[in-house]
Order: C-alpha cells, then sequence, then structure tokens
C-alpha cells in the first residue's frame, strides 16, 4: 500500500452549509496540509446554483412520502461547475453507501481533484446520484442531518496522507487498518503512572523486539475486538 502522495489535491466541497467547514479547515492536521500547499479546499454553496428566485432547492418527494429532497438542477449546476476545470470523481456521503475505510482513502489520496457532494434532506433526488455520483460512501449504520460531517472525516483522513503533512509518515503506517490490522498500545512519560509501568520491552532498546512486541500486540487486538478483519 503506498504511503504518501506527493501530488497537490482539489478538494471542491458542495454543500448547502459551507460555514460548517470553517473552524474546521483551520484546524490541526488540515490547516497544515492547507498551509503547505499541499492540499486545497473549495467550499461552495448549493444554493448559489438555484434557479428558482427564491434560491429554493428542497421540494416534497413523489408518491406522498414524509420528508424533502434536495431538486436535481441546482445539484447537477453546482457539479457541472466542479467539472469545467476537468473530469473528477464524484463522491456523495449516504448511509446506502459503501463503508468508509483506511483503503478507500489511500485510494483517493492518489487523485489531484475530488467532488465532495454533501446531501441534506431526506435525500438528494435519485436522478443526480444516476447521473453525476460515482461514489457512494457512509461512516456506518446510523443516519446524520447531513454529509457535511462526513465530508470532514473524509478531507482529515485524506489530509494526514499528503506529502509533508505528518512528521513522520511511519506514525500513519503504523496506525488502525493502515495494514488491516487495529494498532498497538502506546504509552509515554513517566515510566510509572498510578502503579501502571511501561512494558519492559519498550524500555530495552532492542529494536528488534520492540517491533516484534508492537506486531504481536497488535494480533491480540485485532482478534478480541474485530477478528473481522483477519
Amino acid at each position: 500500500m503506498v504511503s504518501f502522495f506527493i501530488a497537490k489535491m482539489k478538494l471542491d466541497v458542495l454543500s448547502l452549509f459551507p460555514g460548517a467547514f470553517t473552524s474546521f479547515l483551520e484546524t490541526s492536521i488540515v490547516a497544515r496540509a492547507i498551509a503547505k500547499g499541499v492540499l486545497t479546499v473549495n467550499l461552495d454553496d448549493i444554493r448559489r446554483y438555484s434557479a428558482d428566485k427564491h434560491q429554493k432547492v428542497d421540494d416534497y418527494p413523489y408518491g406522498g412520502f414524509a420528508g424533502m429532497v434536495a431538486t436535481p438542477q441546482p445539484l447537477w449546476d453546482a457539479i457541472k461547475a466542479c467539472l469545467a476545470a476537468g473530469p473528477a470523481p464524484v463522491i456523495y456521503f449516504s448511509p446506502q453507501g459503501r463503508r468508509l475505510s483506511q483503503k478507500i482513502l489511500c485510494d483517493y489520496a492518489q487523485e489531484q481533484h475530488i467532488i465532495l457532494l454533501c446531501g441534506h434532506y431526506k435525500e438528494i433526488d435519485q436522478r443526480i446520484r444516476r447521473l453525476m455520483v460515482s461514489d457512494e460512501i457512509s461512516l456506518g449504520d446510523f443516519v446524520l442531518s447531513g454529509g457535511e460531517l462526513a465530508a470532514q472525516v473524509f478531507i482529515d483522513g485524506i489530509a494526514r496522507l499528503q506529502d509533508g503533512v505528518l512528521s513522520d509518515i511511519s506514525s500513519a503506517q503504523s496506525d488502525s487498518f493502515y495494514h488491516g490490522k487495529l494498532g498497538f498500545p502506546c504509552y509515554t512519560r513517566p515510566e510509572v503512572f498510578i502503579e501502571q509501568k511501561v512494558p519492559d520491552i519498550l524500555l530495552s532498546g532492542n529494536h528488534a523486539k520492540v517491533q516484534d512486541w508492537a506486531k504481536a500486540e497488535s494480533e491480540i487486538l485485532t482478534r478480541t475486538r474485530r477478528p473481522d478483519l483477519l
């Protein structure tokens, strides 16, 4: 699996609430990736593309179902505007999508341009999903009010894989799920805390044995907590 990626990445985020990303993009790893110039995030308000004089972007669903549905025209025009710079995958965040994984993040981290579509209301018009969306991604078996939080999770996961963002890329290589297993337990100073001592092997200075310990602990945690990964 590739550990990090040199090409600069551009993310176009389409949302009804672009303000939800403001502080997120100014914080921690994502802010560092942007400051280093390896990640560009453009926020765009879907309402800007509405042909309705009141910038209406939702309507009642056919069939008499409860809830409201995002209308296709603003979504179509917003995505087309992003695609004017060239072809790019369009990701729609939905509980009906495939579950986000580290492999998916690593695969997408190789792209130079990605469009992230944040839905809202009960759903977006199915025709947009059929005609414009290339992938649907879910955070898990639950429902959120919109796709903004899911998009932030995706952006954070992508940002930390960009070249030079982490001070030591090997840190990402030993994270949970990177090699298909859970990560190993970590300790720092002090050596003893509330009568709990750091394992002697970590104090030995024997790098080979430390690596063997980390692999064994990772295996134990994975078999105990996520045997489905093995």
